[in-house]
């Protein structure tokens, strides 16, 4: 199942008009201030002042965190297609991003609600919600503690939204989003090495509440990555003329890299997949090697070019890919 990684035309039609409105030059010192910020680790509470440095947020991240987050639903989504959610709650939603690629992926979806505790977000994500998004509730709050939601939701998203929570307050973060899920849970972080720790740490308190692992781990036994690697995706979307004037950024595209993790009740009925590619496969002088995740742990396998039926299905494979039960038994 391949998904656009592109905003729809909607939001970037809306961005665009209220990018017309403001001063590009002003937007993009806005930029370079809310990026240092968040690069030195400050929170959304001291990058994000107004609704003039969400919108310069939006122009500068919202491409690839959409593109991030509705990658790792169309995941769950290939993985589960009788899978299909009506209420979805967005925690730590932001700018509704989660909600407008959950749209996308389920669009018989009937309800979403959105929480968060920036008000600059908050009034940008009410002008930029536009028809896809025109009934979601849009609530302020806490994710950690959240206001009492009513019933829980059959999908819960947190995307680039635990990043910031406090290590004391990580747990109860957690807790919540589980307590509130009644389907998938699916948590959406930046790829890198803390993100990935704090993540697989979430993934054992998450198992230990009797949660089930299925996506993109085969397994739900603690993950078998050692230091210094971690695992992550990655994925490629364009930029526009703004993205890149804003980003001080040359090359037409860049590349995002995330993890992510979704969880599921057993009613979910996800079944995990066999094994899932770690990295693009390296192409050899007589083949491909490939690292897999199994359920078995870390394996690498090389398959030769002569096995044209093994060689050219693996060959089509990207980073992230599921990998069958035979493929990986090949030319080990």
């Amino acid at each position: 199942m391949r998904i656009s990684t592109a905003p729809p035309a909607e939001l970037a039609a809306a961005l665009a008009r209220l990018m017309d409105e403001r001063s590009r030059r002003a937007l993009a010192e806005r930029t370079m201030r809310i990026s240092a910020i968040y690069r030195a680790g400050g929170p959304t509470a001291q990058a994000i002042l107004d609704e003039d440095d969400a919108l310069a947020y939006a122009l500068y991240r919202l491409p690839a965190t959409y593109a991030a987050s509705i990658h790792a639903l169309g995941r769950l989504a290939e993985r589960a297609p009788e899978f299909a959610p009506r209420r979805m709650l967005d925690l730590g939603a932001g700018l509704g991003t989660a909600s407008l690629a959950a749209r996308e992926v389920w669009p018989e979806m009937s309800e979403n609600l959105l929480l968060d505790r920036s008000a600059p977000f908050l009034a940008l994500a009410r002008r930029l919600a536009g028809e896809t998004l025109a009934k979601a509730e849009i609530v302020a709050g806490d994710l950690a503690a959240p206001p009492a939601l009513g019933a829980a939701f059959d999908l819960v998203v947190a995307s680039y939204a635990l990043t910031e929570i406090a290590e004391d307050r990580l747990d109860a973060a957690v807790d919540a989003a589980w307590r509130l899920c009644a389907g998938a849970l699916v948590l959406v972080e930046p790829g890198t090495p803390r993100d990935h720790a704090r993540l697989m740490r979430m993934r054992a308190r998450l198992v230990a509440a009797g949660a089930r692992v299925s996506l993109p781990c085969p397994h739900s036994a603690p993950c078998p990555l050692q230091a210094p690697d971690w695992c992550h995706f990655s994925v490629r979307l364009a930029r526009s003329r703004d993205h890149k004037l804003l980003k001080g950024a040359d090359a037409p595209f860049e590349d995002e890299k995330f993890a992510y993790l979704v969880v599921t009740r057993d009613d979910a009925a996800v079944v995990p997949a066999p094994a899932r590619l770690l990295a693009r496969p390296d192409v050899l002088k007589h083949g491909l090697r490939i690292k897999l995740c199994a359920a078995t742990g870390i394996e690498e396998v090389t398959v030769a070019k002569r096995d044209k039926q093994t060689f050219a299905p693996i060959k089509k494979k990207d980073w992230g890919d599921e990998v069958a039960a035979g493929e990986m038994s090949a030319g080990k």
